[in-house]
């Protein structure tokens, strides 16, 4: 008896109304699939969540397209897919797998506010940077005292 092993597709958390499916047959593709697999150990345990409540948001809400969570999101995927430099998001903000992880809904940026963000559904190093380094009346430093 043959056990067949190979299935025709994976199926993962959806994203909202939005089916996640891993295939084999061409395509968009992305050799960051693994990515999916610390999403859904993620939506299971809130890790990033937990660690993005670490963080007070000292910036102005009407000026926001990226949450706290998105942008901690986006650097922890990074790091963990081998991306460890900043400006290695110049180019990853592109990525639509990698939107798909951080949980954006508009997974090719279209429906970006500035019409030079359109295309980039993440945000760029500079963003990130601020996240990172950010002092009083910015993003705001690390609060260890809330985690």
């Amino acid at each position: 008896m043959n056990t067949e092993c190979k299935p025709e597709q994976l199926e993962f958390q959806s994203l909202g109304r939005r089916e996640v499916i891993g295939r084999f047959d061409g395509g968009r593709i992305t050799s960051d699939g693994g990515g999916l697999l610390l999403r859904e150990v993620d939506q299971r345990i809130g890790l990033l969540d937990r660690l993005a409540a670490c963080f007070t948001d000292h910036r102005n809400p009407e000026s926001i397209e990226h949450s706290v969570r998105d942008l901690v999101a986006q650097r922890v995927y990074g790091l963990a897919l081998g991306y460890e430099d900043l400006n290695d998001h110049d180019d990853l903000r592109k990525d639509s797998t990698l939107a798909l992880l951080v949980g954006k809904r508009d997974l090719t940026g279209e429906r970006r506010v500035r019409e030079q963000d359109r295309g980039n559904p993440l945000a760029a190093s500079s963003t990130l940077n601020r996240l990172e380094y950010a002092g009083i009346g910015q993003l705001g430093p690390l609060q260890t005292d809330r985690c």
